[in-house]
């Protein structure tokens, strides 16, 4: 007979918030824990690992230290064990750079047992009688194929890169999303020209990345569809939007009325970093001195609306939003920066008949980010459109799974901040002057 296994939890997906989760159960003895991925190992956007690009968040988003600033697991033990927290020190920045940070994830999931990697997720099917998950495994190194079995599960399979939908079902070599980008680089700078689209982060540091090569023989160009590239804002009181309590605000939303505010709040988690901007207009304003003509363009108010192919080249169609005119352009390689997106993995549908979805078919997520009726079925980073445009935050991965993990228990493991902000959402709260001796 098959002696059973049988974990309190089994996460599938090692990104950063599934990492985060399994450094803050390790030392919970009540939950026993494992994690999946299908990947060799831990490794974070790695065609966008460029030399001095930061995260947008502070070191303390970090995997562990907003819900336990004591663990072992922190970016600051991480600097201790390898030497190089006199050098952070003395650095004095609190933004990490995406190197380094991968580098410490790495660490991370190195020490931790309960994280296994190249293990890739072929089923999951629910027991009704037993209250359990069977989750079937195959081993990518031997072929094997194995089963856990669980009691919850948490979805940590991340978001994937998104393209226009002129894009689908299209073979077109040169034109890449920017997750391919240093994969590509040497192509790219044999070509004689490149067009960048899109209006974030990504777009703008492979703009400056490539910038220099601009002196040389290569021609580019940087399109995007809003009036302007626009910093992402973030100033003091605006960063108390990623607050628990503005949480519980947007949740408790009409659905039509989150989708509203969502589609006014990209300059919140979609712009480019201010610093970045000033550096690409200094860089530029550099190669210019002396009114020397620059091999690039920057075309805001521009939707790209299809490629084709034309020799060895595309041809993009544009339309300008302002104008309301088409305009076509020329490019021998096209980078989109047209980010991520969720895309549901397709185990689900073992356990669909469990999962409970809005009336636009999306999960419906519990405030405690589940997504069934027995709450067993937990979500990261799948949540935008009822948790809001803190979902895919780092810095709010470790309260998120605070949540989860008190969820899971039963009770208070990690202690969860209820009201940080100053601000006050919602007209919820009591005004009344305090008895301070009650």
């Amino acid at each position: 007979m098959e002696h059973k296994q049988i974990y309190t939890v089994i996460g599938v997906g090692i990104g950063p918030f599934n990492l985060g989760l399994a450094a803050l159960l390790e030392p919970v003895e009540s939950i026993t824990s494992l994690f999946l991925d299908q990947a060799d190992g831990f490794d974070w956007h790695p065609g966008l690992m460029l030399d001095n690009a930061t995260l947008q968040v502070p070191f303390m988003a970090d995997l562990v230290t907003m819900a336990d600033p004591a663990s072992k697991y922190s970016f600051l033990n991480f600097l201790k064990e390898t030497d190089r927290l006199y050098k952070f020190y003395i650095r004095e920045d609190f933004y990490i750079l995406r190197k380094e940070y991968n580098l410490y994830c790495q660490w991370a999931s190195n020490k931790l047992p309960n994280c296994s990697f190249g293990k890739k997720v072929e089923s999951i099917r629910y027991n009704e009688a037993e209250e359990l998950y069977t989750i079937e495994v195959l081993d990518l190194k031997n072929n094997d194929v194995k089963r856990y079995y669980s009691e919850k599960i948490v979805l940590g399979t991340g978001t994937q890169p998104s393209l226009p939908a002129f894009m689908k079902d299209k073979n077109l070599p040169n034109v890449i999303h920017t997750s391919e980008y240093l994969h590509r680089k040497q192509d790219i700078l044999n070509a004689g020209s490149v067009s960048i689209i899109g209006s974030g982060q990504s777009a703008a540091e492979i703009f400056q990345d490539l910038l220099p090569e601009t002196k040389e023989n290569l021609s580019m160009s940087w399109f995007t569809r809003p009036d302007r590239f626009f910093p992402m804002e973030y100033s003091k009181l605006t960063l108390e939007l990623t607050s628990p309590e503005y949480v519980d605000h947007f949740y408790n939303m009409p659905s039509s009325q989150r989708q509203t505010l969502l589609g006014k709040q990209p300059p919140l988690y979609k712009g480019i970093n201010f610093d970045l901007i000033n550096d690409i207009f200094d860089t530029l304003y550099e190669m210019s001195v002396g009114n020397v003509p620059l091999n690039v363009q920057l075309r805001p108010s521009s939707q790209l609306d299809a490629v084709s192919p034309e020799g060895n080249s595309y041809v993009l169609n544009f339309t300008h939003v302002q104008d309301d005119l088409t305009f076509t352009h020329i490019s021998d390689y096209i980078i989109l920066a047209t980010g991520y997106k969720y895309k549901e993995p397709q185990f689900l549908k073992g356990i669909e008949s469990l999962i409970q979805r809005t009336e636009e078919g999306l999960f419906e997520v519990s405030r405690r980010y589940t997504i069934d009726v027995a709450e067993s079925i937990f979500v990261q980073n799948a949540e935008l459109h009822t948790h809001g445009f803190v979902t895919p935050d780092l810095g709010m991965g470790a309260y998120r799974n605070a949540i989860i993990i008190n969820s899971i228990a039963g009770k208070e493991i990690y202690a969860v901040e209820k009201r940080i902000a100053f601000q006050q959402f919602t007209t919820q709260y009591d005004n009344r002057p305090k008895n301070i001796h009650s």
